[in-house]
Formats: C-alpha cells, sequence, structure tokens
C-alpha cells in the first residue's frame, strides 16, 4: 500500500488545511488557484465543515472575520488582481489578532497580469496587509509536499501568535504535479481559546473582537504587538542550505526558481564552477540567519533568482548580508529560469561583464 498521493500543489494545500482542521472556507475563482477553490467545494462537506464561493475576493475575506472570530480555522485563497482585493481584509484581520491562513498564488504582471507563473507579487506578500503596521508570517513552498506540510503548519503557526499566515506559491507550483505525502488528518475545537466569541448568558461578560486597542487600551495593545512580531522574528526563521561551504556564489532563490537552481548548481559543478544556494522557506520572517558571515564567507558574491522584472526579494538579501558581499539578481519576468541561463549569468560574473544590482 502506498503512502503518498499524485496530487497537484493547490490540491495538496486545499487536503492538508481540511486534514489541520479547517472547516471554513470562502474563495472565488482566479487562476492559478482555482483549483483549491474547487477541491474545497467537493470535499468540505465530508470534513462537517462550511464552504461558500464568495461574490468576489472582497466578500470572501471578509467572511473569514466571522469564522476566525469564533474561532474556526478559516481559509482563503487568491492570486494576482484578487489578492490585491484582500488587503483591507488582511489589515482587519491583523487589527483584531485573529488566526487565518490565505493563500497567494502568484501570477505574473501588474493589473490582470498573465496567468502565467511569476514571482513579481514577493513585495506585496511580504510588505502588503493594508495600511499601519502589521507582519504577516509567509511560508513559500518549493514542491507539492511542501505545500502540503506547510499548509498544514500554517493553521498552528496562525493561532500560536494570533495572526495571519499567508502560503506564497507561483503558478508553476501550484499546477506542479508530483507525489505527495500528507499529513495526519485532526480536528481542531472551536472553544480551544478564551478571546473566541461564543454563546454566553445574558449576564456574563462577553468578549469582543475588534481592534485590540479598544479592548485592552493603546499601550497593552501595542505591547502585545511589537513583542509578537519580534518572537516571529527570532523564532520562525526558515531556510534551506545547499553547497554554502565551498560555493563561489551564493544563489538565493524560493519557490520554483530554487528548485531550477539546485538543477544550476549540479550543471556549474560539471563545468568546475562552485555555487551554493539559500532557499527561503519562510519570505517573512526572511531568514537573515542564514547570512552570517560563517555561512557565506568564502563567497565572492550573492545572486537572487526571481521571476520578476525589477529586483524584489534582493532587497531583503542586501539587508540580510549587510552589504558584506556584492549582490546580483538574475531576473528572469514572466519565464520559469533555466539550469543554463543561471550558470551563464554566474560565468558572465566571473568574467565582470555583470554589475552589482541597485535595489530600488
Amino acid at each position: 500500500m502506498r503512502n503518498f498521493e499524485l496530487m497537484k500543489g493547490n490540491e495538496a494545500i486545499a487536503e492538508a488545511a481540511l486534514r489541520a482542521g479547517c472547516r471554513f472556507y470562502a474563495g472565488y475563482p482566479i487562476t492559478p488557484q482555482s483549483e483549491i477553490l474547487e477541491y474545497m467545494s467537493k470535499n468540505m462537506e465530508k470534513y462537517g465543515g462550511v464552504f461558500i464561493q464568495g461574490e468576489n475576493e472582497v466578500a470572501s475575506i471578509s467572511m473569514l472575520w466571522g469564522a476566525a472570530a469564533a474561532g474556526a480555522r478559516c481559509m482563503t485563497s487568491s492570486s494576482g488582481p484578487g489578492y490585491d482585493l484582500k488587503q483591507e481584509g488582511i489589515s482587519y484581520l491583523s487589527s483584531y489578532h485573529i488566526p487565518a491562513v490565505i493563500v497567494d498564488a502568484m501570477r505574473f504582471g501588474t493589473g490582470d497580469g498573465e496567468i502565467t507563473a511569476g514571482q513579481d507579487s514577493y513585495n506585496l506578500a511580504v510588505r502588503g496587509g493594508g495600511h499601519g503596521d502589521s507582519r504577516q508570517i509567509v511560508l513559500a513552498p518549493a514542491s507539492v509536499n511542501e505545500c502540503a506540510s506547510l499548509t498544514y503548519k500554517a493553521f498552528d503557526l496562525a493561532e500560536k501568535y494570533r495572526n495571519v499566515v499567508i502560503i506564497l506559491t507561483d503558478g508553476a507550483i501550484s499546477q506542479l504535479v508530483e507525489k505527495c505525502i500528507l499529513p495526519e488528518a485532526k480536528e481542531h475545537n472551536i472553544d480551544k481559546f478564551d478571546w473566541t466569541i461564543t454563546g454566553k448568558s445574558r449576564n456574563s461578560i462577553k468578549n469582543r473582537i475588534t481592534n485590540l486597542d479598544r479592548s485592552i487600551g493603546f499601550d497593552a495593545a501595542d505591547e502585545f504587538y511589537i513583542n509578537k512580531t519580534k518572537k516571529i522574528y527570532n523564532n520562525e526563521q526558515r531556510w534551506e542550505e545547499v553547497n554554502l561551504e565551498n560555493a563561489d556564489l551564493i544563489l538565493v532563490a524560493y519557490g520554483i526558481s530554487s528548485r531550477v537552481s539546485k538543477s544550476a548548481i549540479e550543471l556549474a559543478k560539471k563545468e568546475g564552477i562552485n555555487l551554493g544556494l539559500i532557499r527561503p522557506i519562510s519570505v517573512w520572517p526572511f531568514p537573515n540567519k542564514a547570512f552570517v558571515e560563517a555561512k557565506i564567507k568564502n563567497a565572492k558574491g550573492i545572486v537572487t533568482v526571481e521571476m520578476a522584472l525589477i529586483q524584489q526579494m534582493a532587497l531583503d538579501v542586501k539587508i540580510a548580508s549587510e552589504n558584506r558581499k556584492p549582490l546580483y539578481s538574475y531576473l528572469t519576468g514572466r519565464n520559469i529560469p533555466s539550469p543554463e541561463g543561471i550558470v551563464n549569468y554566474c560565468k558572465e560574473i566571473f568574467e565582470g561583464k555583470i554589475k552589482e544590482v541597485e535595489v530600488y
């Protein structure tokens, strides 16, 4: 009997959410994440949960407020312009400090964009969430198996910190089909936390879900948020390292670009070129600890590999590396990078044909 399933990335996200105890999903179809909505519509009832296709993205994320406030594990998903529309909802969820999981399956381009894979929504994912001070935990799977495992973990993190968690995929990972080992199914106790809205007797004190400062006061709310953010930053950095000790250049990539970067490392090795890789698994908090001097001291430079037209993740790399190494960016826009393209770009760096990037 096999212990794996053959699934799309989107399907693995949906099934893992159900197995994590997600019992409320509201969403709206948009490529390349529509299979999440379709899978939830087909399977949520079997788990005793509620599926709603909202009239639009704003309505869908607004429904999460009520489900999350009642203590339910809940999720929505979108892409491109649909994810743009969810920013107000993310802002309110953040101001209430209630947990929710949101999937952003990135597509390339501004406005309507394209239905092709892209990674140019990085800035919105790690620095978005509406106005004001708020940070969302952002996890970036690079395989179908990670689509499942990180989504499963996301619900625990959301509740641990009373925070929004974003699963940041790209169109390629969302549509990728490969083996996936699914986590064990579990039920979630909707009455687990003392802050949720529940039915109470007439004379008892009832919980309110509103901006936290309106229930515990400005100073206490500010302290809660600052301390929470520091804890997340210190405790939840996640990354993978490949061949750092011997690397002349260190690639930094996530999602589909990281898979191609691993192939580039093997290709470069055949040509006598030593490349390494730092793969952020959490893109917020960004894994600054991966860039300590001891890990990157032998490298002659750092190269971000991004499916974007301008450097986005490169800003976080620049901050994390504290400008100790020259920084370059291999940018491919709507095109998935190739191992050959990455290796040739690195060769041109060694030949002095590529200048350091200006991050803007």
